[in-house]
């Protein structure tokens, strides 16, 4: 009886075991399907919300357009987007006012988003003219790298690739090292550049589809010091402190800011508009931040999207800068 006794206790305790280990198995898979299930959710939610983002972008550009003139930086394509809950837009369009903060914190989401005139950077398709390099884009990509105190020697391999990538396929027939032409900046690192010259260019550097001049209403100092022959960085941050107070309408305007006769501005070279942008839209949800980098093109009325990239942040970011 002793012994029976014993084997029911083991039989019941192991039954036990063998119930709580089912239910634990069941429990973590019911989970895990809830977490997926919130992953993609939160995933789908993410890109309508950005492409919302994106499309508010192009009606703003599109808006801007409706009005001409010059573009500038004090234009409100040009005024970020600061971090805002998005509570605060649903209940404004609902005239309506939040009482106080949420109380379910993971729940919340922030949007944040920025545009910028890449016509104010240096476009490295304006390095080729045909099957040579064109020279005024190339001394303006010299004065940069100089600047910059980058090696001289990645500028000679960038541009020896780029004509070598952009050769006709029957003039190198027998080169089976030809590269390809670059999509993106980071493209780069494999026509000679290195990851560290590149990290330095980037702020100040852009690939379009097509040759663009720069825009002296938008461009840093460091870009108007490349680009303009004969401007030193005293008088091209003289110009961009003089914009501030009034944007240039016509070239003659820049000629008059700068005040300087041997200065001279090309109209292949500079302009006071653009038609090439990026935007930038960060949403945090939750612990998650997506952020998504879409470049548009401008021609009239019509604003169009020509490339978008989206990436997973490990960590909330900061806001834009």
């Amino acid at each position: 009886m002793r012994r029976q006794a014993g084997a029911a206790i083991l039989t019941a305790m192991l039954t036990v075991v063998l119930v709580a280990t089912m239910a634990s198995a069941m429990l973590w898979q019911q989970w895990r399907g809830v977490e997926v299930e919130s992953a993609q959710r939160s995933r789908v939610q993410a890109a309508w919300i950005l492409v919302g983002a994106l499309d508010w972008a192009r009606l703003i550009l599109r808006e801007d357009a409706r009005q001409g003139g010059a573009d500038h930086l004090a234009e409100p394509w040009a005024v970020p987007l600061a971090p805002a809950r998005l509570s605060t837009f649903l209940a404004a369009e609902r005239g309506e006012a939040l009482v106080g903060e949420s109380e379910d914190v993971d729940q919340e989401a922030f949007l944040s988003g920025q545009i910028q005139d890449l016509q104010a950077r240096l476009n490295m398709t304006n390095l080729l003219d045909g099957d040579k390099l064109h020279g005024p884009s190339l001394a303006a990509w010299s004065r940069l790298f100089k600047h910059l105190n980058l090696p001289e020697r990645e500028l000679l391999a960038l541009t020896e690739s780029l004509l070598r990538a952009s050769a006709p396929d029957a003039a190198v027939a027998v080169d089976a090292s030809k590269p390809l032409l670059p999509k993106a900046l980071p493209d780069l690192l494999w026509l000679g550049l290195s990851a560290s010259s590149l990290q330095v260019l980037q702020p100040f550097v852009t690939l379009l589809p097509e040759r663009t001049p720069v825009n002296l209403n938008t461009a840093p100092p460091e870009v108007l010091l490349a680009s303009v022959v004969g401007l030193d960085m005293a008088q091209a941050r003289h110009l961009v402190e003089a914009r501030a107070a009034q944007h240039m309408s016509t070239l003659m305007d820049a000629e008059r800011l700068v005040g300087n006769p041997a200065v001279l501005f090309d109209a292949n070279e500079h302009s006071v508009a653009s038609r090439f942008f990026s935007v930038t839209g960060q949403l945090r949800l939750g612990r998650s931040s997506v952020q998504e980098r879409s470049v548009l093109q401008r021609n009239g009325l019509e604003v169009k999207t020509l490339s978008r990239m989206r990436e997973v942040l490990a960590e909330p970011a900061s806001p834009l800068q």
